[in-house]
């Protein structure tokens, strides 16, 4: 019997597309433009583009989505961790190719924490060596390690000392150079309208008009809003446990309707996880760590401390918890958990995640969220 459903966002309820849009768009903007490594002169960097353009741009970015399908594969289900390792990546290559002299300068710059002076320095290196981007770079870089999540940004570190001869440790999770690309990365997300009250910091490149009221829906927002209506009518609670930031969860929730059927107490957001992490010195607690789940399970105004462990305990009954999500990091925070999962085909892989979530487990396999009622509703006469 199902008493509780916990569920993802992404690739569930909304379409993950404009994320990665606006992933592949900030990438091109931290290597490209004049604020970050201006690899594109001192020509004016354009903040208005296409759907078309936007297209083109992912795809060399993300090498038609490949890297992208990679990192999936590999448990690493942040967009700004995913940014990271893309532009870090090339940052590294970028290094590389360096003559000398030059390239002892960048090699000191890779030896200390990457900021926006760091960044600076290394604009005026590239300039006056002309590099070049390689973007199919990184999955030759990554083809020789089984590390997953969190390790690939640490791997990072061994690219550096291959391609480039330095030994560091400035790659790392939530680094100064990563928090650059978070920041960036909302900028194309949230718009300059929103960007203050997001991250309580100004644009640091405005003209963005965000994708924030442009959300995809995976299912008809009707048939959502009646599930989770027939759901508290079962007396079955429902969690929101999302990577989403608060404002990007809750504003199209709110325009959605779905809002008003859920328990704020049980919609745990980004926010709430990098508050945690910060408080208790407990990072990462993102996905796949379970916490995320944990606390829209019990809920926000519970012993929040208790679910940062490395490894917390399983929920009690388990198996009476689904939890619905449309990738690998969902899955693993699942058997961590000791709870039943369901794997919907609408996330970045589509059909193609059936084989992934079959290999490792996966209790029951969905076209959509639209199914997760007449499943749920069937388990809990069980």
């Amino acid at each position: 019997m199902i008493k509780t459903i916990l569920f993802d966002v992404d690739g569930v309820f909304l379409s993950e597309e404009r994320y990665f849009d606006a992933s592949a768009l900030t990438v091109w903007e931290l290597l490209m433009s004049e604020n970050y490594l201006g690899l594109s002169g001192k020509t004016d960097f354009r903040t208005q583009y296409s759907n078309q353009e936007i297209a083109e741009i992912r795809s060399k970015v993300f090498v038609n989505d490949d890297v992208l399908n990679f990192m999936k594969s590999r448990g690493m289900n942040a967009n700004w961790d995913m940014i990271y390792m893309t532009v870090s990546d090339q940052l590294i290559h970028l290094v590389s190719q360096l003559p000398e002299g030059p390239g002892s300068k960048a090699a000191a710059l890779l030896q200390k924490p990457i900021g926006r002076d760091s960044l600076a320095a290394f604009r005026q290196l590239f300039r006056e060596n002309p590099v070049r981007l390689n973007f199919d770079q990184f999955l030759y870089d990554f083809s020789d390690t089984n590390a997953t999540r969190q390790d690939l940004i640490f791997y990072l570190n061994d690219v550096a000392l291959k391609r480039t001869g330095v030994r560091t440790d400035v790659f790392k999770p939530k680094s100064t150079f990563w928090h650059i690309g978070e920041h960036a990365s909302q900028e194309w997300y949230v718009g300059d309208e929103n960007i203050l009250s997001s991250t309580g910091e100004p644009s640091v490149q405005p003209g963005k008009k965000g994708f924030l009221n442009e959300e995809v829906t995976l299912a008809d927002p009707s048939d959502i809003q009646e599930m989770f209506a027939i759901f508290k009518e079962n007396g079955l609670k429902i969690g929101i446990g999302t990577g989403r930031p608060r404002l990007e969860t809750y504003k199209p929730f709110s325009y959605l309707h779905w809002l008003e059927l859920l328990d704020d107490n049980h919609i745990v957001t980004a926010d709430d996880v990098l508050a945690a992490e910060k408080k208790y010195d407990a990072a990462p607690l993102a996905k796949p760590h379970p916490f995320t789940y944990l606390l829209a399970y019990h809920g926000k105004d519970s012993n929040v401390k208790r679910w940062t462990a490395r490894q917390p305990e399983k929920i009690e009954n388990g198996d009476e918890t689904l939890i619905v999500g449309d990738s690998l990091a969902d899955l693993i925070a699942a058997t961590q958990l000791g709870c039943q999962f369901a794997g919907v085909l609408t996330g970045l892989s589509g059909k193609k995640a059936r084989t992934e979530f079959e290999e490792n487990g996966a209790d029951y396999i969905l076209d959509s969220v639209a199914d997760v009622r007449d499943l749920v509703l069937s388990l809990s006469r069980n």
